[in-house]
C-alpha cells in the first residue's frame, strides 16, 4: 500500500538522483518518492520556488548537503506543505570565510573550463578516509558532476555562496525532524550537524559510522534505517 504522504528528495552540489539510488530499494514501496530537479535559478529563493512550483501539495522534506541548504529554504517560503524534515549532511550555518574562499575558486575553475578537475579534487573531501581509493564511489562522484555540468554547477555553487543564516529557522521548525551526518563528514561536518539537531525540539540524530559527506552512497543501508526511523515517526 502506498504511503498518502509522498517523500520529497532533494540532491546535493553537483549531485544528481543517482545520489539517493541506494536507499531507493528500502523506501519506496511504501510512499511515492519525488526526487527535485536542483538544477534552475541561481538563488536559493528560486531554486526552491521551482522545486515547490513542481512539488505534491504536502510532502515529507529530505535535503541532503545543498539540498538542506534548499530544504531551509522551502521551510521559509512553505512551512505547511512540509509534514516533517530530514537533514542529511547539511548546516544551517553560513560558511567560513575559509570555506567561501574555496567555493570562489572553484567557481573561478569552473569558469575557466577546467570543471573536471574541480569534481575531481572535490572527492578526497567527500568520503571517509576508508573510501578514498573506491574506484566506484569515484566513477559515481565524478558521472554525477558531469551529468549537471559546469554551467549548473556554477549557479549551484552561486546559490550556496550567497545562501541566507538558516540558523534562525530551526527554532520555528516543529514537524518531525530527523538529522542525520557522517562520522567523518569533511564538507558540512558532525558539529554542524549537532547544531541543527540542538535547536530543532525532538529532533533525531544519527551519525552514521563509516561514512563521510556522501553518506547515502557510502552507508546506504544505515542511513536508509535511519530514514526510515524518522518516516515511521508519529
Amino acid at each position: 500500500m502506498i504511503h498518502a504522504e509522498p517523500l520529497l528528495l532533494v540532491p546535493g552540489l553537483n549531485c544528481t538522483e543517482r545520489a539517493f539510488a541506494p536507499l531507493l530499494p528500502a523506501l519506496w514501496p511504501e510512499r511515492s518518492i519525488v526526487i527535485a530537479n536542483h538544477r534552475r535559478g541561481n538563488s536559493m529563493a528560486a531554486i526552491a520556488a521551482a522545486i515547490l512550483a513542481e512539488a505534491p501539495p504536502r510532502f515529507a522534506l529530505l535535503g541532503f548537503s545543498m539540498g538542506g541548504y534548499i530544504a531551509f529554504e522551502i521551510m521559509r517560503q512553505a512551512p505547511e506543505r512540509v509534514t516533517r524534515l530530514c537533514c542529511l549532511a547539511t548546516m544551517a550555518r553560513p560558511d567560513s570565510a575559509e570555506l567561501a574562499a574555496l567555493r570562489r575558486r572553484m567557481l573561478a575553475l569552473a569558469a575557466a573550463g577546467k570543471f573536471d578537475a574541480v569534481a575531481g579534487a572535490n572527492f578526497a573531501h567527500a568520503v571517509h578516509p576508508d573510501h578514498q581509493n573506491n574506484e566506484e564511489l569515484r566513477a559515481i562522484h565524478l558521472g554525477m558532476a558531469r551529468e549537471t555540468g559546469a554551467a549548473a554547477y556554477i549557479d549551484q555553487q552561486s546559490a550556496v555562496l550567497h545562501r541566507p543564516d538558516s540558523r534562525p529557522v530551526l527554532a520555528s521548525i516543529a514537524v518531525p525532524t530527523a538529522v542525520i551526518v557522517g562520522e567523518a563528514d569533511q564538507v558540512t561536518g558532525v558539529d554542524g550537524a549537532t547544531q541543527i539537531a540542538a535547536a530543532i525540539a525532538g529532533a533525531r540524530f544519527t551519525i552514521i559510522p563509516g561514512a563521510g559527506h556522501l553518506v547515502p552512497l557510502e552507508q546506504p543501508e544505515a542511513t536508509a534505517a535511519a530514514i526510515r526511523l524518522w518516516l515511521d515517526q508519529p
